[in-house]
């Protein structure tokens, strides 16, 4: 699997780049974002790989233009991998008509409906193609995998984790959707998605993926701002999963509540680098 070098970006002494590949199982040609830390460059170490999933109307600019991550991931010796949001360009009927569904808003999901079925299949592409890919075009250690992202990206973060037991070391999530089953959100791009029947919305959810998860153990750090309108209009419900979490013996949280913040990537660039050195110690 080959990629294609967009732009090149020297910053902190690494190097910010974007690449382009075509993607087999999305049925698209895909962007993503790779910033390569001086470690790698200027010493020839291969580095953890850390991987960040954006939120609903995203694409992979949004977190290396806004969050400041480069600086943290430099310092760490992390090489930090930001997909895109969802498949693009595929002239699905529909796909362009609202922000919470369709183009930018994949859920990072495998979905089963016509006519997403056949490139929706974010979570496959997730977990497996580009992680493939960036094993086979990268210094990365292939051990040693971290994942996390904001609210749309927060909840792929926290399935891709519990769904694929001992794929990634580390885990974090800014204010993601964390209920979707229970929240408008989810319910919109689960049913479009998946169609009714909700036994397997609850496949994709992470608070019911952590009352059922009986696979070694995980830690989940869950961040979430304290005046998050989202959070006040019931579209997150970090609660049921901490809930659900308690009481299952295989998993751990940490719990940060920030007072004052909100859902925007100013909350996100305040707290990005406390995410990355999170990761670097269970990756390093």
């Amino acid at each position: 699997m080959s990629v294609k070098l967009l732009s090149s970006n020297k910053c902190f002494e690494g190097e910010q780049r974007i690449y382009s590949h075509f993607s087999n199982v999305l049925g698209c040609e895909m962007k993503f974002g790779a910033y390569v830390p001086p470690a790698n460059l200027e010493d020839n170490v291969t580095c953890p790989v850390l991987f960040y999933l954006s939120g609903l109307t995203c694409t992979h600019e949004n977190f290396i233009q806004k969050s400041g991550m480069q600086q943290y991931a430099a310092k760490y010796g992390l090489i930090v991998i930001n997909p895109d949001t969802s498949p693009r360009n595929l002239d699905i009927p529909g796909e362009e008509d609202s922000n919470d569904f369709g183009t930018g808003a994949s859920f990072y999901i495998n979905a089963t409906q016509e006519p997403w079925s056949k490139n929706y299949q974010m979570f496959s592409y997730i977990t497996d193609e580009l992680v493939q890919l960036i094993n086979q075009n990268f210094p990365v250690i292939p051990t040693k995998k971290g994942i996390f992202g904001h609210s749309m990206g927060g909840h792929g973060a926290l399935i891709c984790a519990l769904k694929n037991p001992g794929l990634y070391q580390s885990v974090s999530a800014f204010a993601p959707i964390a209920n979707p089953v229970g929240c408008p959100w989810g319910q919109k791009a689960f049913k479009g998605y998946l169609g009714d029947n909700q036994d397997l919305w609850k496949q994709w959810d992470s608070t019911y993926l952590a009352e059922t998860y009986s696979s070694g153990p995980i830690e989940l750090f869950i961040d979430q701002g304290c005046n998050d309108n989202f959070l006040k209009e019931k579209q997150l419900l970090p609660e049921n999963l901490l809930q659900a979490a308690s009481s299952n013996d295989h998993l751990q949280t940490i719990y940060k509540q920030r007072a004052g913040y909100d859902h925007s990537y100013y909350y996100i660039a305040t707290f990005i680098g406390e995410h990355i050195a999170y990761h670097a110690k269970l990756l390093n």
